[in-house]
């Protein structure tokens, strides 16, 4: 069995490692697009909603039904990639111990 010092090393390797990634995700900016690319969104690593783009033929009158669902599709997109990016870098920072169920590790 390893010695008490060893692992609180390894613990405290791991808790920089964690706040690493964080700071990643939160620089991480991915986009989202429906409608073969008439309207596109940017999601910051938080959630945050940064930009929305719609192309300007969506904007004539009775479109507003087509374009609210493609901003949803878009913005659904833009969330599954954000999801897998923020994954990618967890499981990078969680190094050998990604994968395993320990309790207060985020799952990823």
């Amino acid at each position: 069995m390893k010695d008490l010092g060893s692992i609180m090393k390894q613990a405290q390797a791991m808790q920089q490692r964690m706040a690493e990634a964080q700071e990643k995700i939160a620089a991480i900016e991915v986009e989202g697009t429906s409608g073969g690319g008439m309207v596109k969104v940017k999601l910051k690593g938080t959630g945050e909603l940064a930009r929305v783009d719609i192309d300007e033929s969506l904007m004539a009158p009775g479109e507003g039904e087509v374009v609210s669902d493609l901003i949803v599709a878009a913005h659904a997109d833009a969330k599954r990639r954000l999801d897998e990016q923020q994954a990618a870098v967890m499981r990078e920072a969680a190094g050998p111990l990604a994968g395993m169920n320990i309790p207060g590790m985020p799952k990823f």
